[in-house]
């Protein structure tokens, strides 16, 4: 799948909430993400805005990959690849142990609080998910998912203006480039 996001600080989560159902959002989630992130033996992933992480969800382990971010906007738009772990690695001790193995160093973990909103029918919707960061603070994502690894060129554009006129919908402006990883490593110095 590739993922369209765009990502921004929030000072008033009830007020959002408020605005996300008033624009026919209906929540469809609530969990708790502890993200564990790894550092590449080879490749410096902060330099090509890759990430490869487990994710925990609610204890559920999953493993993610991140590919690089495409030019053009700052509506973040880049490939995504995620399956779950269990049941034959129910927590995600498995992977940890073979990433480890194949030279992979896990830097950090962000965990989360998070509610996420369906925004638009079933088969046509955006999501808008609103994240209490440990350390990092709050923060709402807005999301669109195309169902192609390798969309056209057209249809990147097309989900990003969605993506930027939805946030206009809901009153967000200044956008977060940032991840939330590279936040708090900011914070932790």
């Amino acid at each position: 799948m590739f993922e369209i996001e765009l990502k921004f600080r929030v000072d008033d989560h009830d007020a959002l909430i408020h605005r996300v159902v008033a624009e026919g959002g209906v929540l469809v989630s609530r969990h708790r993400n502890d993200d564990t992130y790894y550092k590449h033996p080879c490749r410096d992933f902060a330099a090509t805005s890759e990430a490869l992480r487990i994710r925990r969800e609610d204890g559920k382990p999953m493993i993610t990959y991140k590919g690089p971010k495409l030019a053009g906007s700052n509506v973040k738009a880049r490939e995504e690849l995620e399956w779950r772990l269990d049941p034959g690695d129910p927590d995600g001790t498995s992977m940890e142990h073979l990433l480890t193995q194949l030279g992979f160093q896990r830097v950090t973990t962000v965990s989360k609080d998070r509610q996420t909103f369906r925004v638009g029918s079933e088969s046509d919707a955006m999501t808008v998910t609103i994240d209490d960061v440990d350390v990092v603070g709050k923060y709402a994502e807005i999301e669109r998912v195309l169902a192609s690894n390798h969309p056209t060129i057209d249809e990147v554009a097309r989900a990003r203006q969605e993506v930027q006129e939805l946030a206009d919908r809901l009153g967000l402006t200044n956008p977060e480039p940032r991840s939330y990883l590279r936040m708090l490593l900011e914070i932790s110095g």
